[in-house]
């Protein structure tokens, strides 16, 4: 017979029953806390007008990170080889390699299992082309290693360039050779894509000059990495699009030394010269000049425009002056001008509108064949 107190405390017990189980019905069934997106895996791959060491991959990683593209990851097996600029370096740029080689070896699928990308930046066949390998065995290999790319992740977006021109001094026949197998990379593009995993061709060949774009007749100099940068951008941009929200108008961010995932596998920087922010208190407009990256008679500039009022504004133009012979050759993210000494940089549609505080990044390539100072910059927002 069971005692009061012990009988009490048992019908205590059983009344908590009912809202225990009630209390772990609600704990199995809420739902779990979403996790955060994962960067898109971007895969450079080809061989050394990739890797070695492959300077459009900074420029081109460092543009995205200036449009608003900041949710990237470069992969590789390999780690960055220079280019004078943090970047994320990381990429499967092997120099020397054969594209048929690397599909008769099968030695793709350790490197996809390995970095897992979601795009595949593809520059190959150079070595390919040198040893006469015909386009149709070329061809054949790049189904090989697209094959492998979707075993690997069925979604993989494939951009696949038209390869740059060649005129090396040992092969007066490549230059040729180049011109067939890019002439047969759009049909096969064309019966090898799919809904799932698009293959994008690019065109890097029209426009590249082997006499001004390259430093032997093969490999690009920073003239021709501006060219491939440039060409591989939109393409790349719009894959990123299908996967992840249209960049803001005004990015937020702009290429730092700590805008690399892999900081760790990135060069160190240097410090940069830069230019001190002008704009006084409630003008709405301030511009700071940043030198990104130098190299003999060139160099990458870039500048920072800022809502520094309390009002949005619908526009702005920056102005500086050169006192050492600098001169632009190309730009993005603004309308530039240069006469003389002076140059005129006004915003370009999507950028110009900034609300308090917000900023817009646009950026240059320039030779430098003196001296490099940065001059003042000045800004006047409308």
């Amino acid at each position: 017979m069971l005692r009061a107190p012990l009988r009490a405390a048992l019908t205590a017990v059983a009344a908590l029953l009912p809202a225990l189980a009630l209390g772990l019905a609600l704990v199995s069934t809420a739902p779990p806390a979403a996790a955060a997106a994962a960067p898109l895996r971007v895969m450079p791959l080809g061989d050394s007008i990739t890797g070695s060491p492959g300077c459009w991959r900074a420029l081109l990683w460092n543009r995205l990170q200036s449009t608003g593209y900041t949710d990237v990851d470069f992969v590789g097996t390999l780690g960055p080889q220079g280019c004078g600029v943090p970047y994320d370096g990381d990429n499967e740029g092997h120099g020397g390699y054969l594209v048929t080689n690397v599909a008769n070896q099968n030695q793709l699928p350790g490197w996809l299992a390995a970095t897992h990308p979601d795009i595949v930046l593809m520059h190959f066949g150079t070595n390919d082309v040198w040893s006469n390998i015909a386009p149709a065995t070329i061809l054949a290999a790049y189904s090989k290693l697209v094959d492998q790319m979707r075993a690997s992740n069925p979604a993989t977006t494939v951009i696949v360039a038209k390869i740059i021109p060649m005129a090396p001094s040992t092969c007066t026949e490549c230059g040729q050779r180049v011109v067939a197998l890019n002439s047969a990379i759009d049909g096969w593009a064309a019966g090898k894509t799919t809904t799932a995993s698009p293959i994008v061709v690019v065109d890097q060949w029209t426009g590249f000059n082997t006499a001004t774009d390259t430093y032997d007749g093969v490999h690009p100099n920073a003239s021709g990495d501006q060219k491939m940068s440039d060409r591989w951008y939109p393409a790349l941009a719009a894959a990123l699009r299908r996967t992840t929200p249209t960049p803001t108008a005004s990015p937020t961010a702009s290429p730092t030394p700590t805008s690399s995932p892999k900081p760790t596998s990135s060069p160190t920087p240097t410090p940069t010269p830069t230019s001190t922010p002008t704009g006084a208190p409630g003008t709405g407009c301030a511009a700071e000049y940043r030198i990104v990256g130098q190299w003999p008679g060139g160099f990458q500039g870039e500048v920072t425009v800022r809502n520094s009022g309390t009002a949005p504004i619908a526009g702005w133009t920056v102005r500086f002056s050169y006192a050492d012979g600098q001169r632009i050759t190309q730009s993005w993210n603004a309308e530039l001008t240069q006469s003389g000494t002076q140059v005129t940089a006004r915003n370009v549609s999507w950028n110009g509108a900034l609300a308090p505080a917000a900023q817009a990044t646009f950026g240059f390539l320039a030779d430098a064949p003196g001296g490099n100072r940065v001059p003042t910059v000045s800004c006047t927002a409308s």
